[in-house]
């Protein structure tokens, strides 16, 4: 009877490892992701920036705004990977890379596609954050407190997206394409 007691309380414990040792490992995936993401959206920003100061003046002080708060992320994630000594993702140039081709091609579209993408991109990862707020409030507040500093940022380029785009079936396919292109970065950044 004290042997099976003890075997019982050992398997617990070692599930109880497992169970903390995957943990950790969603929270690591989580920053590799998040930090990722915000490369991905400076290469964005800075393409549509570029393209704004010649064809766009006018967008130009909203693109700054949220290319800085973009960079102010990726420095916060950047830091925590660093801090965690927690690799970051091997498709880290191809998301500086897409973001750029996918700002590029937006901005030469029109004012009207930058702000369809801004609103795309941005729906899909705040959609994204309330999945890892839930999960990281019960795991660790210190990636949850940096997640959570982000969000209101996204939620003022969504809304800046939302409030500057016209509404035209013509421009359905690329929030169609941003969104989808957006959940394939981020499955694709849990993998590598």
């Amino acid at each position: 009877m004290v042997a099976l007691r003890r075997r019982s309380s050992s398997t617990a414990l070692l599930h109880g490892y497992a169970q903390e040792a995957e943990c950790m490992k969603e929270i690591d995936r989580i920053i590799r992701v998040d930090h990722a993401g915000e490369r991905g959206a400076i290469g964005i920003y800075t393409a549509q920036l570029i393209v704004a100061r010649v064809l766009y003046k006018d967008l130009v002080p909203s693109l700054e705004a949220m290319l800085l708060h973009e960079r102010e992320h990726y420095a916060t994630f950047n830091q925590l990977l660093n801090n965690r000594k927690i690799r970051h993702c091997y498709g880290l140039g191809l998301w500086a890379f897409g973001g750029v081709i996918l700002g590029t091609l937006t901005a030469l579209l029109g004012r009207n596609a930058i702000w369809v993408c801004t609103n795309s991109i941005e729906t899909t990862v705040l959609q994204h954050l309330e999945w890892q707020l839930a999960f990281l409030q019960k795991h660790d507040a210190e990636v949850y407190a940096a997640v959570l500093s982000i969000k209101a940022d996204e939620e003022e380029h969504r809304d800046l997206g939302r409030g500057n785009s016209k509404d035209s079936p013509l421009y359905l396919p690329i929030f169609w394409l941003v969104h989808n292109s957006t959940m394939f970065a981020i499955w694709l950044s849990t993998k590598l």
